[in-house]
């Protein structure tokens, strides 16, 4: 017990010391940042048993130097959420972690760094990367290569990064061989059905090395979409009455429990369980985080202007409307996990799961309708909708409004990090909708080998420069540009000016 004290009183440097001349018997922790803001930001951490974590935060260079410690138990599966304050705004962080185990062994040592945001009034510079679905269909760590498109995210450095939903697919499985032939890391998990199944899907996908570079290097700002879960779900449709599951059983309670404590996201004091929220990063940047799923109405319900379905939910559509209002960044980028105009939902008959109807009146259209109206009306030419979930890359653009030929909005899909190949030809026109890219095989069932899966694997990445010029592209791979669109400030007056 002395022993245990003298390491626990003493500084990391001292640790790190001892971390170096002893058997690494304890494993490295895992450890992200989320939720920054100009002075703060969210750490998270997760050991493989209980323990004592002992984190350190500097300003890059020098600077004051924060020390941290937590206790690691199974209550939480070994994740700490340890909230950091005082931080420079607009400043780069480095940070360095180790776990003590109970004996007061240390492992080894994990480092990084982050940049917290900068001052809303800050003309700067800011690269945000994107991306969804990963591990689906069987399509998961390839034995070789892992999650391999996390190489090309990891050389663009991003600032930020937005794990746009699927980032598990908890109603899945990851064999030994692959859906497209390749040899993979298998796992001994089969479809989640109680929380140790849930967390065993989180810790697989975060064993990948590109991954975890990922989150120690920037700030990584995740949401859901059904998989998190189960196919489809919403707060209507959450059970499932096959084996392994249990007729009546909600699972949704129990996938956002894992989804807090699995990742970097800060807890709301008034609204437990909330993950829609905004995040400000100087001039010219806001993005707005959407909750697509556990707010929504009966996904095969009917949706129509006298009887208008909701995905959003009235509080989260509430708060949307007020940042249309208010916000004063240059770009307001809103990540929705499901598409605009792509149908999704499968089995079809189960109802649209999207916010497009197409065929049949059951997706979420009017909604969307209204958002696009709320927007236009209070000047909001400069939205920007990234999103994922159809597994192939697209780019559109919606003039929804013929009174107003001026209001412009611009949405870009990514293809998935690495899971089955999807392509929808179709997409509804109701929203004055074009499609301007489509990057996606010639069938479902067109693709055989990992090797030519792997082309229609990809990311999304937005720069904003200085000056407020922004680059959105749709990347692949291996970081090959597929798409770029550019916009400029001065575009954006001049189109809201038009109406």
């Amino acid at each position: 017990m002395a022993y245990r004290s003298i390491l626990f009183s003493c500084c990391l440097t001292a640790l790190l010391t001892l971390a170096a001349t002893a058997a690494e018997e304890v494993a490295a922790p895992t450890l992200a940042v989320g939720d920054v803001g100009p002075n703060s930001a969210l750490l998270w951490a997760q050991g493989d048993g209980p323990g004592q974590l002992v984190v350190e935060v500097q300003p890059a260079g020098a600077g004051p130097v924060q020390r941290f410690q937590r206790s690691l138990d199974a209550t939480t599966d070994f994740t700490a959420k340890i909230p950091v304050d005082g931080l420079s705004p607009g400043r780069p962080q480095r940070w360095r972690a180790l776990l003590l185990d109970d004996a007061g062994t240390p492992g080894a040592t994990v480092a990084g760094g982050f940049h917290t945001a900068p001052p809303s009034g800050a003309a700067v510079p800011v690269r945000l990367g994107w991306g969804g679905d990963l591990g689906g269909q069987n399509v998961c760590r390839d034995e070789a290569l892992g999650f391999e498109v996390f190489r090309a995210i990891n050389d663009l450095a991003p600032d930020l990064f937005v794990g746009l939903g699927d980032m598990i697919y908890a109603d899945g499985g990851c064999e030994a061989r692959g859906s497209y032939g390749n040899a993979q890391v298998p796992a001994d998990f089969g479809p989640a059905t109680d929380l140790a199944g849930y967390r065993a899907h989180w810790r697989y996908a975060r064993a990948d090395a590109g991954l975890r570079r990922l989150l120690a290097n920037s700030v990584y700002l995740p949401t859901w979409d059904d998989h998190e879960v189960v196919n489809d779900f919403g707060p209507l449709h959450d059970t499932r009455d096959a084996a392994p599951y249990t007729a009546y059983q909600h699972l949704l309670p129990i996938g956002l429990a894992a989804m807090l404590e699995q990742n970097p996201i800060a807890e709301h004091p008034e609204r437990p369980g909330r993950l829609y929220r905004a995040v400000r990063w100087g001039k010219h940047l806001e993005l707005l985080l959407l909750d697509t799923r556990q707010y929504r109405d009966a996904n095969g319900a009917a949706d129509s202007a006298t009887r208008p379905k909701t995905m959003l939910g009235r509080e989260q559509l509430t708060w949307l409307k007020d940042k249309l209002k208010r916000s004063d960044a240059t770009w307001l980028v809103i990540a929705s996990s499901v598409p605009l105009s792509i149908p999704t939902g499968w089995p079809a008959e189960g109802g649209r799961d999207g916010w497009a109807d197409l065929d049949q009146p059951t997706g979420f259209e009017q909604e969307l309708r209204e958002i696009f109206r709320y927007a236009a009306e209070v000047g909001r030419q400069d939205l920007v909708f990234i999103s994922a979930d159809v597994h192939f890359a697209a780019a559109f653009s919606y003039r929804p409004d013929a009174e107003r030929p001026g209001f412009v909005v611009h949405e870009l899909v990514t293809g998935p990090l690495s899971a089955g190949l999807g392509v929808i030809d179709a997409y509804d026109r109701d929203l004055g909708s074009e499609r301007l890219f489509l990057h996606g095989p010639a069938a479902q069932d067109a693709v055989h080998l990992y090797a030519d899966a792997r082309r229609y694997f990809g990311f999304g990445e937005l720069d904003i420069a200085a000056s407020g010029t922004l680059s959105a592209t749709l990347r692949d791979v291996e970081g090959a540009v597929l798409y770029q669109l550019k916009l400029t400030p001065e575009t954006a007056m001049r189109l809201a000016q038009r109406r």
